[in-house]
């Protein structure tokens, strides 16, 4: 019965013992810190891994990251400067850079962090947006609007010891009730755009074709007017050399003779064969020799 006694109070010494080493041991991962704290303030900050000891019963532990957070914002609705809606989805990324103020203001919570960054982020987002025509909110969709909040925020979350890295644009489009009469609208000003830019297009090929035609019309009239010019020429030197050709009695006479030739060729055409001249004709002179 006394062996008996013995082991149960040995196993409570036991189980007592390894309860206060759980109450009063501190287990740190690398990718974080632990920070130690006394009737609410901080007493240290243990940096590295292992394992460390803290008053039972008295101090208190938070668990801090070290490493660069993912907090994914709910989606929400925003209206822009035209008075359209807007859906926004956003996520945040951020760090923990001093944990004095970390702890001071928001009791070393990740939770409570990251409720402040949504409640900044989105007054960053509904501020900005709300500044902005929808048309620019949906051509901003490229980046220039993560900027723009991002440079809204500033520094504003340092004095809770936090540093937002980066705040980016997961989704940003029209609520669903809406979002096909927009488009609808959006496609009928574009098309609006197309037809003005191809009318102001044809005008000017218009204008072109007006331009390039009358240069034409002029270059041809040019044209023509010189080759009348050489025709003339060409004429009055082909009379000059004719004139040169027959300028005696002998020449002249031969030069009748041919074109009366000609003449009659002429007038005998198809089947009809039979050539009637009066007496005083220059041809019966020189077929009959009538002087």
């Amino acid at each position: 019965m006394k062996k008996i006694i013995a082991r149960i109070i040995m196993i409570i010494v036991i189980l007592a013992a390894v309860a206060a080493f759980s109450s009063s041991a501190i287990i740190t991962y690398e990718n974080q810190y632990s920070v130690v704290k006394r009737f609410g303030r901080i007493e240290r900050v243990i940096d590295k891994a292992g394992i460390s000891l803290k008053v039972p019963f008295i101090d208190t532990v938070n668990v801090v990251p070290k490493s660069i957070q993912f907090y994914d914002m709910p989606e929400s609705d925003v209206i822009t400067q035209d008075k359209q809606a807007m859906v926004v989805d956003n996520y945040v990324l951020w760090r923990v850079v001093d944990l004095v103020a970390f702890n001071q203001n928001l009791n070393s919570s990740v939770a409570a962090a990251e409720g402040r960054i949504d409640a900044t982020v989105y007054n960053a987002i509904k501020n900005i947006i709300g500044n902005l025509s929808q048309a620019e909110v949906i051509s901003g969709r490229d980046g220039e609007l993560d900027n723009k909040i991002k440079d809204y925020i500033g520094d504003s979350m340092k004095q809770y010891g936090i540093e937002l890295i980066s705040v980016e644009t997961k989704r940003l489009d029209l609520p669903i009730d809406n979002r096909n009469a927009v488009y609808e609208r959006m496609i009928s000003e574009r098309a609006q755009k197309a037809a003005t830019y191809t009318a102001e297009g044809e005008a000017e090929a218009q204008k072109i074709r007006n331009e390039t035609d009358k240069q034409v019309a002029i270059s041809i009239s040019n044209a023509e007017a010189q080759a009348a010019a050489i025709i003339a020429e060409g004429e009055a030197e082909y009379m000059r050399i004719l004139a040169s050709a027959y300028n005696t009695p002998e020449k002249s006479e031969f030069y009748t003779f041919i074109r009366s030739l000609e003449a009659a060729r002429a007038s005998l055409k198809g089947n009809e064969k039979t050539l009637i001249l009066s007496g005083d004709s220059p041809l019966a002179k020189i077929f009959y020799n009538v002087e």
